[in-house]
């Protein structure tokens, strides 16, 4: 069975127009445009017009890319959200309802940086999970590498999910309101030591995105890389219950004050540039080597909504030197005292957010977030 047949869309749904794009319009898959546009050695961008896009059945993920989708840019084109919700398909007695996919979106291996997500709503994401195939095989062995997908392949990354060597540029897009268990609500990246190049996200937002574990908004599994340019943090909570991971192996993970919004893994690391976190249930959690954290604002990530009983922290990071020139303030600023406090302004003013939360505060010039001139 073909892509498209599997999918019960035909080619003719989907429209080549003057422009050079695949266009989807509500009702229509965006999958198939994917497929298409995959095949076309020549066009290969999908613009995708205002709307809801749902699952139209049950599966691993919505919408899914692998090496032979390589180089495609998939766009909005005015508000679309995708979502992991479908009511009219889901068991209304599961947990999981409404959700019946386990990520909205799957950027697999033998994805690089020319291949594009930008403009997008991600959300719905209630730790659906499935290891069926069905209707595809969303991860199928890569030349020599025959991929064990483990836990983490199936039940982490609900908004997003990254896998392999998957390198591609995330672009102004928000990730909000998705759970999972155990990590990652929002994005999971998950390199698998293959972490010569980063994945790109830039001018996104993650709000208000749940997990059990760690890494409420962005997970970064062991052996990944990860750059962060110009993004927002706000209102995510890891830590919701108990870390049935670590109590079965006999160490619990970060027990004593939970997880942050990110949490980067050992051996992996972030380059996280210009970047607010602020309103979440911790900052940022950092086991990793070789990270920078430039530019950014961290400003009380206080938020309730986790079991962890000990104090909220802005950032607890094993290697602090990359540290710098951050405007810090919270309840724990600087939980294992590793970073300089010379090249960062530890008890920064309060940085007067407007509804953007863009900084007003004299001083903030050049630090932290800003809305995308496309927004």
């Amino acid at each position: 069975m073909g892509f498209l047949a599997g999918l019960g869309c035909s080619p003719g749904q989907i429209e080549l127009e003057a422009d050079g794009a695949y266009h989807v319009h509500p009702g229509q898959q965006i999958q198939a445009a994917l497929e298409l546009a995959a095949a076309d050695s020549l066009h290969k961008t999908v613009k995708v017009h205002a709307g809801i896009y749902r699952p139209q059945r049950p599966g691993q993920a919505m919408i899914w890319f692998n090496a032979r989708h390589d180089g495609i840019v998939l766009e909005a084109v005015g508000e679309v959200v995708l979502t992991a919700a479908n009511p009219e398909i889901a068991d209304p007695e599961a947990d999981s309802y409404p959700a019946v996919v386990n990520h909205v979106v799957y950027l697999g291996d033998g994805i690089s940086r020319r291949t594009v997500l930008r403009g997008f709503t991600i959300t719905g994401a209630n730790n659906f999970v499935t290891r069926s195939d069905e209707p595809v095989n969303i991860q199928p062995h890569s030349g020599n590498v025959v991929w064990k997908k483990g836990m983490f392949f199936y039940t982490d990354g609900g908004g997003i999910k990254i896998f392999g060597r998957s390198y591609p540029t995330i672009e102004r897009v928000e990730v909000y309101d998705n759970y999972t268990s155990p990590c990652g609500g929002g994005v999971s990246i998950e390199h698998r030591g293959f972490k010569e190049e980063a994945v790109l996200f830039r001018d996104c937002i993650f709000r208000d995105n749940r997990c059990q574990v760690t890494g409420s908004a962005v997970d970064v599994l062991t052996g990944s890389y990860a750059i962060l340019e110009n993004c927002l943090f706000i209102g995510n909570v890891s830590n919701t219950d108990i870390d049935f991971i670590g109590r079965r192996d006999g160490y619990e993970y970060n027990v004593e004050h939970g997880s942050g919004a990110l949490t980067v893994f050992p051996d992996s690391r972030v380059e996280v540039r210009r970047c607010t976190f602020t309103d979440n249930w911790n900052g940022a959690d950092d086991k990793g080597e070789g990270s920078l954290y430039v530019d950014s604002i961290f400003w009380h990530n206080v938020k309730a909504g986790g079991i962890a009983k000990g104090e909220r922290y802005e950032l607890d990071i094993l290697d602090g030197s990359g540290v710098r020139a951050c405007f810090l303030n919270g309840a724990i600023v600087d939980l294992r005292g590793t970073i300089d406090r010379e090249a960062n302004q530890f008890g920064a003013p309060d940085p007067a957010f407007d509804e953007r939360f863009v900084p007003q505060a004299p001083g903030y010039a050049g630090i932290g977030y800003r809305p995308s001139a496309f927004d």
